[in-house]
């Protein structure tokens, strides 16, 4: 399993975790393993974020552009408020819409196109160390 080395990482203190009320609705959903490691999570190592009208709008955007459907709008709100807070990677467990080539291409071209930086999406694999590095 990939999550626990990301939220060892996490626990010393390598990254803060951007999180939002569509965070907390996805977690009531989540593994009972998934729940304990964030709330294992020190508050100092997290940082809530709102949800605005431009992360809406962006959401919005990629939807209306046919990034990816309709019913992917949270994932979409997720994408959008990485983008908005300028996060230096949104990860995710999500390949069907989220973590996955043709749709990282959309949704940056969006934000590019609306003057955000690319966003950084990765699996959560990505985060592991192996040896000695």
């Amino acid at each position: 399993m990939h999550t626990t080395p990301l939220f060892d990482r996490i626990k010393k203190g390598e990254f803060i975790i951007l999180y939002s009320t569509v965070t907390q609705d996805e977690l009531e959903n989540a593994p009972e393993k998934v729940k304990e490691l964030v709330k294992s999570l020190r508050a100092d190592l997290t940082e809530f974020i709102e949800i605005s009208d431009e992360a809406i709008d962006l959401a919005t955007e990629y939807i209306t552009e046919k990034v990816v459907g309709q019913t992917s709008y949270a994932d979409c709100l997720h994408i959008a408020l990485a983008t908005i807070n300028r996060a230096d990677f949104l990860v995710s467990w999500n390949f069907k819409h989220i973590v996955n080539i043709e749709r990282i291409r959309g949704y940056n071209s969006i934000n590019i196109k609306n003057g955000y930086k690319q966003l950084k999406i990765r699996s959560p694999r990505e985060f592991e160390k192996y040896g000695d590095d």
